[in-house]
């Protein structure tokens, strides 16, 4: 009698990646649509049509399964951040988002509702997308695409805190300006319009800048 043939261990674990990565697709959807508070095993399962224990089995718990998906945001954000540092162009978290975000259409509400419901797992996402775009900027500035500044850090930090306030709100960009900050290009022109006029030529007078600089400079003295 024939032996019964040895399993295919690439075979098996590429069914393995496959699983988690479904699991992991579906999770980000529903956390989008209904919160972690809200959401159970059993949906995601019923999504990525697998069995609740094979969740258990790849993450653990529920809150292990949110933390993973945090991570597996954060790794998309960075690397086409640094990738395109890389390629000495001009890109934002936000620009980053919207890259990856045609890949899967559920990361901005992910993202937006991660961002209101807070958390430890959150913070530790936006101090590493703080890092990042950190090095984005200084990479720009470098390459000549940004000006040089007295203050990168806090520069950097209010950049990106306008950028994740624009995700948390996107459904008030929508709103109130048309925009639609995940899909094609055209469909951003508004926001772009205001961004790109308030980042490159600025929004005060000379007069203006001189009165706010000189009270900073009076708040830093006392």
């Amino acid at each position: 009698m024939d032996a019964a043939p040895l399993p295919d261990a690439a075979a098996d674990a590429a069914a393995v990646s496959s699983g988690r990565e479904r699991i992991l697709d579906a999770a980000i959807t529903r956390f989008a649509a209904d919160g972690a508070a809200g959401t159970s095993l059993k949906a995601i399962a019923a999504d990525a049509d697998v069995s609740p224990a094979l969740i258990v089995h790849h993450f653990g718990s529920k809150q292990e399964l949110r933390q993973a998906c945090d991570d597996h945001v954060l790794a998309m954000l960075r690397t086409q951040m640094r990738e395109a540092a890389a390629e000495g162009g001009a890109i934002d978290v936000l620009e980053a988002f919207r890259r990856r975000q045609r890949g899967h259409a559920a990361l901005l509400p992910y993202l937006a509702r991660a961002l209101a419901e807070g958390g430890p797992s959150i913070d530790a996402l936006v101090d590493e997308l703080a890092v990042e775009t950190m090095r984005s900027m200084e990479s720009n500035v470098t390459a000549g695409a940004y000006v040089p500044t007295d203050h990168p850090r806090e520069r950097a930090l209010v950049l990106l805190i306008w950028s994740l306030g624009a995700v948390t709100l996107h459904d008030h960009v929508s709103r109130l300006l048309g925009a639609d900050l995940a899909g094609e290009p055209a469909a951003l022109l508004p926001y772009l319009r205001g961004a790109t006029e308030i980042l490159t030529r600025g929004l005060f007078t000379e007069a203006m800048h001189d009165n706010v600089r000189d009270a900073i400079a009076r708040l830093e003295q006392e």
